[in-house]
């Protein structure tokens, strides 16, 4: 009796919520089987993740390395306020990031004008907006060391701090490569920013990290683990690549 009351409640209660993993080994040769056939759907996805997070990195550079190298060697009333200050936003919440974008971009914003709400050009500027910070901080880490080493010697030639940045920048590059791969790990990885001023639309801004929460609320696990092989392979990629310019780089120093 006990048996047919339990059969009876089981059949009551339908099948599996689709979101509920059941798969496992046939899941993930479903994931290989997209990996290796080449899906156009997830080389799409792979494509915009990567042009939005190399596009973010190169802004980033441009306006965090050199704010970086100018911390590293002036010496200014406040200086130790905005190191203070960049450390601490380094640890930026990527929502907030986000929020504050939307609240730019969106029509009744200052920026709304411009109309990049839900595009890949919104997704850069949190990105930016996120890792740059980032880049300022570790690059001024970086080179304080570098200018304490070379300030003497610099100096004889007559060049003071600020005209001292692009020799220490140049000198740097192998650390500094070794931040800006940070930076672009960081940004490959963020999901909360991207999704709230992107929109996560399919073909246009829909990225590695938004896709994986998407496809796995929806059940759809084999393009969530393709994906997340891909954006695994690509961190490790990266650290891998950040190691051995770090060994590079201490090797030309002795």
């Amino acid at each position: 009796m006990a048996t047919c009351i339990w059969i009876a409640d089981t059949a009551a209660a339908g099948p599996e919520p689709p979101g509920r993993y059941t798969g496992g080994v046939q899941d993930l040769t479903a994931a290989f089987h997209l990996l290796f056939s080449g899906d156009p759907g997830m080389l799409g996805i792979v494509a915009v993740s990567l042009r939005v997070s190399l596009s973010a990195v190169a802004l980033g550079a441009v306006l965090g390395l050199p704010l970086g190298a100018v911390l590293a060697v002036a010496r200014f009333p406040g200086r130790r306020g905005v190191v203070v200050a960049l450390n601490a936003l380094m640890g930026l919440p990527p929502v907030l990031v986000g929020l504050l974008v939307y609240l730019l971009l969106s029509r009744a914003g200052p920026l709304g004008a411009w109309g990049l709400l839900f595009t890949p050009g919104a997704m850069i500027l949190a990105q930016t907006i996120l890792i740059t910070p980032i880049l300022a901080a570790l690059s001024r880490q970086a080179l304080e060391g570098l200018w304490e080493e070379y300030a003497e010697a610099l100096a004889s030639f007559g060049a003071g701090p600020l005209r001292a940045v692009p020799t220490l920048l140049w000198d740097g590059r192998f650390a500094l490569l070794t931040v800006l791969l940070a930076g672009f790990g960081r940004a490959a990885a963020e999901v909360g920013a991207v999704m709230i001023v992107g929109g996560n639309i399919d073909g246009y801004t829909r990225v590695m990290t938004t896709a994986i929460a998407l496809e796995t609320s929806k059940g759809d696990l084999p393009l969530a683990i393709g994906l997340g092989l891909v954006l695994m392979t690509i961190v490790l990629a990266v650290n891998a690549l950040a190691q051995w310019l770090r060994d590079v780089a201490q090797r030309r120093m002795g």
